[in-house]
């Protein structure tokens, strides 16, 4: 049944209304720390502003040398850290509702007292909800940027990554090569043992690269039985060497299938970026080195310049 409001109710509303209003100026002049803190950290969900407002804030209570804060959020460490550090330290396990969302120590000359302490666990309290927002944001952010099978980033990835490689390249004069590589007659795989055979073919690959590659280069499920390799500040013979070990690498993988030992080979294709080469071109040229690898009888690696 629907509610009618009664004569009392409609003339309290003009005052309910204004008691809003004031709410909402209050609460956008205050000075009080607290309020102002939980204002700032309402305005965004990067995980990383929300600690350099979190440092600038408590700065202003308990000054500090060092903020560090750490968090595993999906495959990957998230690590921020700010200022100089010093010999005495206090750490504080950020934790809602049994769940864990990073580590935070705060570093200085000299000894935290007990009022300081109790100061930042007061702050800490009103910034740990926004902080578990940011981290989950975080967390959907990277999903969507990896592959669910094999735990690498993904096309979406590559593709973000490539634009900025390719401004950097431009900007630095530094080059930047990417590396295509196909798992050889992957489809007889499938069609031969099954797709929990070719699946488990694919993380295992995926896997075999990374250990390949550098900790500055970045691998990708390209898509299918294809993965991408960005190789940052290294021009196209170097890349070609990177490859050929990835090509190595890949020839020694053993996949038991119950019947025989399942082994596989990867054909290369290699770019460098050209200054002022689009991101579609640059993959372009690597895909026509991959399209050549594979016509010379797969299991070799090729470069975009060497093609006749």
């Amino acid at each position: 049944m629907k509610h009618i409001p009664s004569i009392q109710e409609r003339s309290s509303q003009p005052l309910k209304l204004a008691a809003l209003r004031q709410a909402h100026q209050d609460w956008n002049t205050t000075s009080d720390v607290l309020t102002r803190l939980t204002r700032r950290l309402a305005t965004t969900l990067s995980l990383e502003e929300q600690l350099a407002i979190l440092a600038e804030e408590l700065n202003e209570i308990v000054p500090f040398g060092t903020m560090n804060y750490r968090h595993r959020i999906g495959y990957q460490d998230f690590v921020y850290a700010t200022g100089m550090g010093g010999p005495h330290r206090c750490e504080y396990r950020l934790a809602l509702e049994g769940v864990s969302y990073g580590t935070l120590v705060l570093q200085r000359r000299h000894r935290f007292t007990e009022q300081e302490l109790e100061g930042i666990e007061i702050l800490l309290g009103a910034a740990i909800c926004p902080i578990r927002n940011a981290c989950k944001y975080a967390a959907i952010e990277q999903a969507s940027l990896t592959d669910s099978l094999t735990g690498v980033p993904n096309k979406r990835a590559l593709d973000d990554a490539l634009r900025q490689a390719g401004q950097l390249s431009e900007r630095h004069g530094q080059p930047y090569s990417l590396i295509l590589c196909d798992l050889d007659h992957f489809k007889s795989v499938n069609d031969t043992h099954g797709h929990v055979v070719g699946d488990h073919l694919l993380q295992v690959a995926a896997t075999e690269l990374e250990r390949s590659v550098r900790t500055s280069d970045s691998v990708y499920r390209f898509g299918g039985e294809e993965f991408a390799i960005l190789l940052p500040h290294t021009d196209d013979l170097a890349a070609r060497e990177v490859a050929e070990r990835i090509r190595e690498a890949i020839a020694t993988i053993r996949v038991d299938t119950g019947e025989k030992e399942l082994q596989v080979t990867t054909s290369c294709g290699v770019a460098t970026c050209l200054s002022g080469e689009s991101t579609q071109a640059w993959v372009a040229r690597a895909d026509a080195a991959l399209y050549q690898a594979k016509r010379h009888g797969r299991n070799c690696t090729r470069l975009f310049a060497s093609i006749s």
